[in-house]
């Protein structure tokens, strides 16, 4: 094959062969008695290779000289190796990054769907707070979280609740983040959502994951809302690994709930900010 035939195979163009090939990146191939460079499946591979370790940040003749030990020796150089394990971390982070931002965009959508039926509804009276109730199994770690960061970032607009159906008590990392921010939060203690079933409530959270456990469905008239979370208690390694959970925990929940104040209060008839202490 031309070299036009090789760089739309290897989904190059023909200049960056030509550049190849004059850098020594690529062997210079055989020419036909016309003058024509002639090019087989082998060359194909060995561009193919070599644009894509390119893309992985090697320099030229680095990557020429991986492509040649690699086909040569039919399998991965061990230089090559550690190159590759880190393009697929990098890779898996960005999907995580990615499975991220669509969970926390998928819960702005319901959260407007949620404050648009609370603004349809007959409105409180501009004294009474708005009620928040976050639910999970244990209230011991994301409940606990989200009802200390709502009432400080809601401040006297918000009356906010946690409770779990099966409470066990608060988690000592769960303590110990708040207090890294300054809420002391040493008092918690646990609720029983029996303990909170028929009284009035504005918006009821579930923070269970999505993925590892069924989150509990509680009763009564009120706008449900889910955000799907990972138990920081199930984080394993070192005292630090595991408190680095909860922080992140705690950023996930301070992502959510930043658009949850001000739609909640804009469906409320409320001036976004007004008594609020906002963080």
């Amino acid at each position: 094959m031309r070299t036009a035939e090789l760089a739309r195979r290897a989904g190059i163009a023909p200049s960056a062969v030509r550049w190849y090939e004059s850098a020594g990146v690529l062997p210079r191939p055989p020419r036909r008695p016309n003058g024509y460079r002639e090019y087989g499946e082998a060359d194909v591979a060995r561009v193919r290779l070599v644009s894509s370790l390119r893309r992985l940040g090697l320099a030229p003749a680095d990557a020429g000289r991986l492509a040649r030990l690699c086909l040569e020796r039919g399998a991965v150089d061990p230089d090559l190796a550690p190159l590759l394990a880190a393009q697929r971390d990098a890779i898996a982070r960005q999907r995580a990054d990615l499975d991220r931002l669509d969970a926390e965009l998928t819960d702005l959508e319901d959260t407007i769907a949620a404050a648009s039926r609370a603004a349809a509804q007959e409105r409180p009276m501009p004294a009474q707070p708005i009620r928040v109730l976050f639910v999970c199994t244990g209230n011991s770690a994301r409940s606990q979280l989200a009802e200390a960061l709502l009432a400080r970032m809601g401040g006297a607009d918000f009356e906010v609740a946690s409770a779990g159906t099966e409470p066990k008590g608060v988690h000592p990392y769960s303590i110990r983040v708040l207090a890294e921010q300054g809420i002391d939060w040493s008092a918690a203690t646990s609720k029983s959502t029996m303990d909170f079933v028929g009284q009035p409530w504005d918006y009821v959270i579930t923070v269970c994951d999505r993925a590892r456990q069924s989150c509990p469905v509680f009763p009564g008239e009120h706008n449900k809302l889910h955000w799907g979370l990972e138990d920081p208690a199930e984080a394993q390694g070192t005292d630090e690994q595991k408190a680095a959970a909860f922080r992140h925990t705690a950023v996930e929940l301070t992502q959510r709930l930043r658009p949850f104040v001000e739609v909640a209060m804009r469906a409320a008839g409320r001036i976004p900010g007004a008594g609020a202490a906002r963080s």
